[in-house]
């Protein structure tokens, strides 16, 4: 039976769901450039599930041809990719090159060697300025930026190689992120974080100063609303996603959150209610390219992925403060 490769293994939610495919029995190829991913997280899960369980390669993804020649790859599960908003706005070129046209030479190679499944890595991004709520998958998508607009490019590139080519796949748009493993070894390690939860863990422990940088919208407290979805339930939401392509499954886009939405000043009150710090509110440079609200529907993937969230929002915030009391700068390298 061929391995599964993962792309962007080092980064947060790629060394999770890396952990999560290895504590479910698979084998795994993890590719990671380490400009932004780490080595460490891997190497850790290399010791604990043996070098026949887990091959590490440190390669961009536009020179992975070398690890389709060496591996027997049997599907591809891609997180690689640069995916901050407020970044893709002052450099678009970068999200671009970096998120679609290196994709493309992924899905090239996939096809060249044969290997048809992948389970893709995309964000609630590509829906833009939400037209109504909760988000389905037959929402309009209309990117506000070019990260969004980055994913989007690429869901439509793995949409055609599909029409065309008999690539299989499922499309996973993600919305907001958080939590780390249930045993707190594997968590968020960028300095700061993208992810507002993470950021004000780090701020209530004192690690580095707390900033809202979100921008004054038009909801009940004034703070924008995501939902936001924990990173072990996300992750286990891709082996059900490659559980169904290997069954036999059809192609799908499917959104992952909870269905319920929080405002950032909610997430910034259950960090204190859990810490026991209260964190000053010090308002940071607002981000560029937000939006006021996005709420997920998951109905479809309870019942194409028969996957539900598991974790609560105390969860996430529990394992982060776990995760960051050991880890308080994060992996080393």
């Amino acid at each position: 039976m061929g391995k599964i490769l993962i792309t962007g293994a080092g980064g947060y939610i790629g060394s999770v769901a890396a952990h999560e495919f290895l504590e479910n029995g698979h084998n795994l190829v993890v590719v990671d450039n380490f400009s932004t991913g780490y080595k460490k997280p891997l190497e850790v899960l290399k010791d604990k599930f043996g070098e026949d369980r887990v091959s590490i390669y440190e390669v961009d993804v536009k020179d992975i041809d070398r690890v389709f020649s060496e591996q027997d790859i049997e599907a591809v599960v891609h997180f690689a990719a640069n995916c901050s908003v407020n970044e893709s706005m002052e450099n678009p070129q970068k999200y671009f090159t970096n998120n679609t046209f290196t994709s493309n030479h992924l899905l090239v190679k996939m096809l060249e060697n044969n290997v048809k499944k992948i389970v893709f890595s995309s964000t609630c991004a590509v829906y833009g300025e939400a037209k109504s709520m909760p988000i389905d998958e037959n929402h309009p998508t209309s990117p506000t930026n070019p990260y969004g607009e980055s994913k989007r490019m690429t869901e439509k590139l793995i949409e055609w190689y599909g029409e065309l080519k008999g690539l299989n796949y499922v499309i996973l748009r993600y919305f907001n992120v958080c939590g780390a493993t249930d045993n707190g070894e594997i968590g968020d390690s960028k300095k700061p974080s993208v992810h507002l939860m993470q950021n004000a863990v780090r701020g209530a422990l004192n690690i580095e100063p707390f900033y809202l940088t979100c921008p004054e919208v038009d909801t009940p407290d004034g703070t924008t609303i995501r939902d936001y979805v924990n990173v072990v339930d996300l992750a286990n939401a891709h082996i059900k996603a490659y559980d169904y392509l290997k069954n036999g499954g059809i192609s799908e886009i499917i959104n992952l959150g909870t269905g319920d939405g929080n405002s950032v000043l909610e997430i910034v009150k259950k960090v204190e209610e859990i810490t026991g710090v209260q964190l000053p509110i010090t308002k940071g440079e607002a981000r560029q390219g937000e939006y006021a609200k996005m709420v997920a529907s998951i109905e479809k993937a309870k019942r194409v992925l028969g996957w539900a969230p598991e974790h609560s929002l105390t969860d996430s915030v529990k394992t982060l403060v776990e995760w960051y009391k050991k880890h308080p700068n994060g992996w080393e390298y």
